[in-house]
């Protein structure tokens, strides 16, 4: 049967349906949910947590910084101050002092993160009675155990002592704050809500609880932060804790030192109706931390513990006073709706899109969209997760590409096994490199290329068919094309058609030869697929003597030369068409002389082929004819073998 390579077209158009159809194979939607489950479990286990906290850090620093708190003022004791004092910790006397001269100036409330659990002589009688006044709060520090635990100074009401502990993620960095705590014996108030409170507290602003237990100041609910908010999935959640929305300023409050303050070298503007804060900002002191905008340099900087208090006091001020946003979270439920909306996004992008170029742009500009709503959304003060959704989108694209590579490999082994019948693996291979121009016109467009073509011609088969039956004659005319059809194959050609008996093969097309070498081994594969064939023949009539069927002999003609090959018929019915001036000149030289006729295969070829052999067979000149229909003589030489 000769191959219809136009049959292959509505193959692949078949393929393509199948590729872009809307309906996706069931087993790229199981794996894709059996991913993304899995990809939610390792994100429950907590997997995304480390690298979800840097992403906010790097969102943190993004945003542009904010003017400090004018209400609040730190005093910090630096390491100069300490060189001025002669003394840490400093003496209970100069802390009496300090709180002496601010009291001067009206401040609404003193602060003071300093441990004064027990007495630094000289002078505690003295800090003793500083301590009495209303405005003044100082701190303690809940420990694991009583052991472990600071107490405040001993005759400090309740009401004006909060404690300082600070909360350290598991990278070190503060990103969060208890509001409060239990010491097993009572439930006690943070330190700088305790500022914030009495700030608040001339504004009739009051603290209240919602039906869930949810603290309240005024209109502004302080939303609990659980162990799964945000990018958090396994965070410690005891206690009534907030994400800190940090300032982003270089200072959060303005600063004057300890010795500024006894010397009472300050504006007193800076203090009047003013939360102070007095604490250490010294490097010695051991209290610095990191928060998410200490990575914005190599430096790796690090704030002190008062001014994080101070971070933690104008948040909650600012969140009632100035409708500051407080940081809030989605619920769980919706965050995975989320991962799974931009996972199925990845796997759709893969799945539709077919050129790589245009995949990778589409998953860049997806990545885009969603950092950029990410921090949109995160600008409006919520968190939501980003590294999840992202692994999501990747995971489940490569998913579906890694199918289609499985399932191209399949089709291009099935078209391979398909076109392997009646091409060389070469062709077959090129042909599916071209299956986009198959696709995308439906034919194959005309192109006009230098092929060798060959046509054969059994001798006397009229005669032979005679003495058969149809039946007979058809199983040993398919046991002949098919022998001749492999001989085709294995030396790069295609067979274009079968005349009953005879053969027309092409060598050189569909993928066309651009170079003179190209041409002169197709020419030469050409000329050893006749031999070949001469060879074969010899087999065949032997097996079909010993079998009582007559002997046969072959013509054939070889030309090289231009023809246009291309798709030839309607849209019912379409072939592989092969046409020309040089396909008329290798029928001519097949049918030429026919009686003149030595050997079983006599092989006849053009000067147009045989320019292009190089001198690798030997050749006999019959001379130069004119071909039937030809105006122009043609030189004619009888192939005898390979040199």
């Amino acid at each position: 049967m000769a191959i219809k390579i136009m049959g292959l077209i509505h193959f692949f158009q078949w393929i393509d349906k199948k590729i872009n159809s809307l309906r996706i194979p069931i087993p790229i939607i199981t794996l894709s949910s059996v991913t993304i489950l899995a990809l939610l479990f390792f994100r429950n286990l907590g997997g995304f947590q480390p690298v979800e906290i840097k992403i906010f850090d790097g969102m943190m620093r993004l945003r542009s910084d904010e003017k400090p708190d004018p209400r609040l003022l730190i005093v910090e004791i630096t390491e100069k101050d300490i060189q001025y004092l002669q003394q840490w910790p400093m003496s209970d006397r100069i802390m009496a002092n300090v709180l002496v001269s601010l009291q001067k100036h009206q401040p609404k409330a003193i602060g003071i993160d300093i441990y004064r659990d027990i007495p630094y002589d000289p002078g505690h009688s003295e800090l003793l009675e500083q301590l009495k006044k209303p405005n003044i709060f100082a701190i303690t520090f809940v420990g694991e155990s009583v052991r472990d635990t600071v107490g405040p100074p001993p005759t400090m009401p309740q009401e004006r002592i909060g404690f300082n502990n600070i909360s350290i993620d598991p990278d070190g960095v503060v990103r969060r704050t208890l509001l409060f705590t239990d010491d097993g014996n009572q439930t006690l108030t943070a330190f700088s809500l305790q500022l914030a409170l009495i700030y608040l507290k001339d504004y009739g602003i009051s603290p209240a609880l919602t039906e869930n237990n949810e603290y309240k100041l005024g209109d502004v609910l302080f939303k609990e932060l659980k162990s799964n908010s945000g990018g958090y999935q396994r965070i410690d959640d005891t206690g009534y804790r907030i994400l800190i929305n940090y300032r982003n300023s270089k200072s959060v409050a303005p600063k004057i030192t300890i010795t500024n303050v006894l010397k009472g070298d300050f504006d007193p503007k800076l203090v009047k109706n003013k939360i102070v804060l007095i604490g250490t900002t010294a490097p010695s002191g051991n209290d610095l931390f990191f928060t998410p905008d200490s990575f914005a340099s190599l430096k790796l900087l690090r704030i002190a513990g008062v001014e994080v208090h101070a971070h933690i006091t104008s948040q909650i001020i600012s969140a009632v006073l100035d409708n500051r946003k407080l940081f809030l979270f989605w619920k769980e439920s919706t965050e995975i709706l989320w991962i799974i909306a931009w996972s199925i996004v990845g796997a759709s992008l893969a799945w539709h899109i077919r050129k790589l170029i245009t995949l990778v742009l589409m998953n860049f500009l997806s990545l885009g969209i969603l950092i950029g709503i990410s921090y949109a959304i995160f600008l409006n003060s919520k968190w939501i997760p980003i590294a999840a959704p992202i692994v999501g989108m990747v995971i489940t694209g490569g998913i579906v590409i890694c199918y289609k590579i499985q399932e191209s490999w399949q089709q291009q082994n099935l078209v391979m096994k398909l076109l392997g019948q009646q091409t060389s693996p070469q062709i077959a291979n090129a042909l599916w490199q071209e299956r986009s121009d198959l696709i995308n016109s439906g034919i194959l467009p005309p192109k006009t290329v230098t092929a060798t073509i060959l046509f054969t011609d059994l001798k006397n088969f009229s005669t032979i068919s005679e003495k058969k039956s149809s039946e007979a004659l058809m199983i040993w005319l398919n046991e002949y094309l098919s022998a001749m059809t492999d001989i085709v194959i294995n030396h790069h050609g295609i067979v274009n058609k079968f005349t009953g008996d005879g053969i027309i093969a092409v060598f050189g097309i569909p993928v066309p030869s651009n170079t003179v070498e190209e041409i002169a081994i197709d020419a030469q594969n050409a000329v050893n697929c006749a031999l070949a064939m001469d060879k074969h023949l010899l087999k065949l009539n032997h097996q079909w003597h010993q079998e009582g069927s007559p002997e046969i002999k072959m013509r054939v003609g070889i030309y090289t030369g231009t023809v246009t090959v291309g798709s030839l018929g309607g849209k019912n019915r379409l072939e592989y068409g092969v046409i020309g001036d040089s396909v008329n000149i290798a029928s001519r030289l097949e049918s030429f002389e026919k009686e003149r006729h030595p050997g079983i295969c006599r092989i006849l070829i053009a000067q147009e082929t045989l320019s292009h052999l190089g001198g690798k067979f030997q050749v006999e000149s019959w001379g130069d004819f004119y071909l039937k229909g030809k105006e122009i003589s043609v030189g004619i030489y009888l192939v005898t073998g390979r040199k």
